[in-house]
């Protein structure tokens, strides 16, 4: 894990790349399904948590999934969460066009920034949690996100996922190759695939969801996944 890329790497990646993440066709190219696993996670929290009031998206970048949460949600008061002061400024402005309710950006790590617990009936996920490095990291964060949920509140996530087999895994990244050379030839899979080396640590489906388990939540959901990508969440 040592030579990963560090937050602030990260920080001063996103805070480049604000137009490209403001949409979802050129945002997402290199995630499989993206779309259908904003629809499921949205739709997925609009059906448990119909009355929801408090959203808050977690690594929103330029606020696509709070976009989409809104377009079943009207009105919440979201918390848009994100390293980049560029993309919360981008989700400030989209957001507050599409919602009456309140729009707080936060600029940090979730891991050190102080959030009301016991708040939000919402929290939504997307390619945030594979930048989380040791179990210790995964351990702390899935129990504040608990602890930030209302009862009977719950986490949707969308992240990239290895399998826990590592030769399983050498085949789905065998799969995954072939579908980056599809939608953009060896040079954009050679690419994809250096900064996931680089940047990324994503730990497996089963590795989260029996976290989750232990650190709460009282119910977990598999919604979609396809190779090294899946929609998944827990209730409170």
């Amino acid at each position: 894990m040592d030579n990963k890329s560090t937050i602030e790497d990260i920080r001063k990646r996103f805070d480049k790349d604000v137009e490209r993440f403001s949409n979802l066709e050129t945002g997402q190219v290199s995630t499989i399904d993206a779309n259908i696993s904003l629809e499921l996670i949205t739709e997925s929290a609009k059906r448990l948590r119909p009355q929801a009031e408090n959203l808050l998206d977690v690594g929103c970048g330029a606020g696509n999934y709070t976009l989409k949460m809104l377009s079943k949600l009207p009105d919440l008061n979201c918390t848009l969460l994100d390293l980049s002061l560029p993309m919360l400024e981008k989700a400030q402005e989209r957001v507050s066009a599409e919602t009456k309710g309140t729009v707080e950006i936060v600029q940090g790590d979730l891991r050190k920034v102080e959030l009301p617990v016991k708040h939000y009936d919402i929290i939504l996920a997307g390619a945030v949690l594979h930048h989380l490095r040791d179990e210790s990291d995964w351990l702390f964060t899935f129990s504040k996100l608990h602890r930030l949920l209302k009862p009977g509140g719950c986490l949707m996530i969308s992240d990239l996922i290895v399998q826990d087999s590592d030769v399983l895994t050498a085949y789905i990244w065998e799969k995954y190759s072939d579908y980056l050379i599809e939608v953009a030839g060896e040079e954009y899979k050679n690419k994809v695939l250096e900064y996931i080396e680089i940047e990324d640590s994503p730990r497996s489906l089963n590795f989260q969801l029996d976290l989750m388990k232990n650190t709460g939540f009282r119910k977990v959901e598999v919604l979609h996944k396809n190779l090294c990508f899946a929609a998944y969440g827990g209730i409170k």
